[in-house]
């Protein structure tokens, strides 16, 4: 069975000196529009343009790193640990080690930031959409 496209996208960021923006889109969300949807983010701030550019203040964690080049590369697509941690070494100029990444992808999707689909040989992990979330939902309705 197909994808359903999504219908919206919206995003909260919280910039450097404690702003609050809510960026919202509403239509047929397609893998161009939402990466231009994270370009404006990030030019609010939300987004570093390179994770490996911190403050001298304050050092991104592993975990966040992750995070962040889950959000930038992977908006709206299905991915795997290994596609992560081939972004994560280029974009770090460092080796990663795979159970990092999938160590940091299960708890991404423990808290429901990602939801995973897939054996454990070949789980696949998207970010957790409005659709995604009401998907998962029917299908826990459904299995009652």
């Amino acid at each position: 069975m197909g994808e359903l496209p999504a219908r919206k996208m919206k995003v909260d960021v919280i910039d450097g000196n404690g702003n609050r923006y809510t960026v919202a889109f509403a239509g047929n969300v397609t893998r161009d529009k939402a990466i231009r949807l994270l370009e404006i983010v990030e030019l609010l701030g939300g987004i570093p343009s390179n994770v490996t550019e911190t403050s001298k203040d304050q050092e991104v964690s592993k975990f966040d790193k992750i995070r962040l080049i889950v959000e930038r590369h992977f908006p709206i697509v299905w991915f795997s640990s290994r596609e992560v941690q081939a972004v994560c070494e280029q974009e770090l100029k460092k080796t990663i080690r795979l159970s990092t990444v999938s160590t940091y992808l299960f708890r991404l999707a423990e808290r429901g930031v990602l939801v995973k689909s897939g054996s454990s040989s070949n789980m696949r992990y998207r970010i957790m959409t409005q659709v995604a979330q009401t998907t998962l939902n029917l299908t826990k309705d459904n299995n009652k």
